[in-house]
């Protein structure tokens, strides 16, 4: 019983290391603990369950470690992310540690690999309930020269790569045998070999723009819905006038105006935007500059248009997270595609549990990138969330994003591991679509990355100031951006494959066909 908890302590800090601020190296040998214990238990049904109970344990406290800062914003947002992760890890864990018993060992680490991917590719592309914060690939956003590869396989690539590790490491260790050890040396050691070659041989294009991040360091609770709308938007103007005037593009946080825009008016017509319109003029004339907004898209329709649409007296509306352009020659309004859970992707009567002191309840979403462009320079203006999901930020390179933005507002969960990640992994997205990323964060963290996954610039925590940066602009196009999370695909696949010869084994067996 002691061992047995001393490896699941084990597993937990070695999985939790890169989400707080260490190495995702460790996630190499994180899961050896959790396969030493499934080992030494047998096939009978209350082993099942006495293996059950140490891996919900691991993988509980795992998300207890790594997304407690949840918690700050809403009490219940930990528990809902603590078990939906937890089930699919335990899915793809359990369903290993059954067939490990009654099949070959190549059978059961194919479906540990291909399944624990394909129960990250469902949790990511799962509507409503969608937290994927502890996809292995992404533990790795602290040691971006050891994933260049990204660029062909994505964020689930990594976690591919994790699960080879931790069973090419579990057998070196019990066999003790040179073959295997040298099989685990490769393994270990290939990708990263591969990727600092990437790294250091990488050369952006030579293109560039200058750019300006701006982050006005607004309190979520306090200020931005205490102040009036004057007092933010003079905030803003003062950064504005503190941007040199040759900047081209500059980058302004999440749901920064303070003023709600309604969509069936041209922007012109909007108060706040008609005041950061004056200063542009004055100060940077042939600029493009974005914000975050609250939109409002009404219909005169007597039955709901939308699945996310609200009633009003007059019908219904839709309220939407969106980025807005201002100077724009092409797309003035993105909406967010990717929904926060429990906040902007929960049905309205939810609202009394969960708020983050925004506008709550189901927003509107959208599935469609909408890019940004002036003087013959497009950019890409992600909204916060969609900074996780790898998928969704290439859809607007597929769009024609030579430079990505990225617009987020995470004051609401303090100065916590949570705000900081966010900003790391942009990083691995910069590397999917070897575009730099300029991220614009309302408390921090803002900053410049660069295709390469470096940080050239950051502004962090509770600090409020503008940062100008020359940035890349790159028209490349990544087998990650043509062909998405196709690892993910592929591992569902896998794992119907494997289930099925799985069984097919099981029946000859019975019928004594094979050994």
């Amino acid at each position: 019983m002691r061992q047995k908890l001393l490896c699941v302590l084990s597993s937990v800090v070695l999985l939790s290391v890169g989400w707080l601020g260490g190495s995702g190296l460790t996630l190499l040998v994180a899961l050896v603990p959790l396969l030493y214990i499934s080992a030494s238990y047998s096939a009978s049904a209350r082993d099942w369950w006495r293996m059950a109970g140490w891996a919900a344990l691991s993988f509980v406290l795992w998300n207890v470690v790594t997304v407690w800062w949840i918690w700050i914003a809403t009490p219940v947002g930990p528990v809902a992310a603590t078990f939906f992760s937890t089930w699919w890890s335990m899915v793809a864990f359990m369903l290993f540690h059954y067939v490990s018993k009654r099949a070959p060992r190549s059978i059961a680490y194919t479906v540990l690999v291909a399944a624990w991917v394909a129960a990250e590719y469902l949790y990511t592309y799962t509507e409503v309930i969608s937290f994927p914060w502890l996809t292995l690939g992404n533990g790795f956003s602290g040691d971006v020269w050891a994933v260049q590869w990204y660029e062909y396989t994505g964020a689930m690539g990594g976690s591919m790569w994790v699960m080879l590790c931790n069973i090419a490491i579990f057998e070196a260790w019990q066999n003790r045998r040179r073959a295997q050890r040298v099989v685990a040396a490769a393994v270990v050691l290939l990708p990263i070999i591969f990727s600092l070659a990437i790294y250091w041989s990488y050369k952006p294009q030579e293109e560039r723009v200058k750019m300006a991040v701006l982050q006005p360091n607004v309190d979520c609770y306090e200020e931005k819905f205490n102040d009036t709308p004057r007092k933010q938007l003079e905030n803003l103007v003062d950064l504005i006038a503190q941007t040199p005037s040759d900047v081209k593009v500059l980058v302004m946080p999440e749901t920064a105006l303070p003023t709600t825009v309604d969509e069936r008016q041209p922007l012109e017509m909007n108060a706040g935007v008609i005041w950061l319109q004056d200063a542009l003029q004055r100060t940077h004339p042939d600029a493009l500059a974005t914000i975050g907004a609250t939109t409002i898209k009404s219909y005169d329709s007597a039955v709901a248009p939308t699945p996310t649409a609200r009633r009003s007296a007059g019908g219904y509306y839709d309220v939407y997270n969106s980025s807005i352009a201002i100077g724009s020659e092409q797309g003035e309004l993105h909406h967010k595609m990717r929904l926060v859970i429990g906040v902007e992707a929960m049905p309205l009567f939810f609202n009394s549990f969960i708020d983050l002191g925004g506008m709550t309840g189901q927003l509107g979403r959208n599935d469609k990138a909408t890019v940004f462009s002036r003087g013959g320079l497009t950019v890409g203006p992600a909204i916060c969330y969609e900074g996780l999901y790898g998928e969704w930020f290439a859809r607007f390179v597929r769009e024609g994003a030579e430079v990505m933005l990225l617009m987020s507002n995470d004051g609401w969960w303090g100065n916590t591991p949570g705000h900081k990640r966010l900003f790391d992994f942009c990083r691995l997205r910069a590397i999917e679509t070897r575009r730099a990323v300029a991220r614009s964060a309302n408390t921090g963290v803002s900053g410049f990355i660069s295709s390469r996954g470096d940080v050239l610039q950051r502004l962090d925590w509770d600090q409020r100031g503008v940062l100008v940066q020359d940035v890349e602009r790159s028209t490349r196009q990544t087998m990650y951006v043509t062909y998405g999370d196709w690892v993910g695909r592929m591992a569902l696949l896998v794992t119907f494959l494997a289930v099925m010869y799985f069984t097919a084994y099981r029946v000859r067996r019975k019928n004594h066909l094979v050994d």
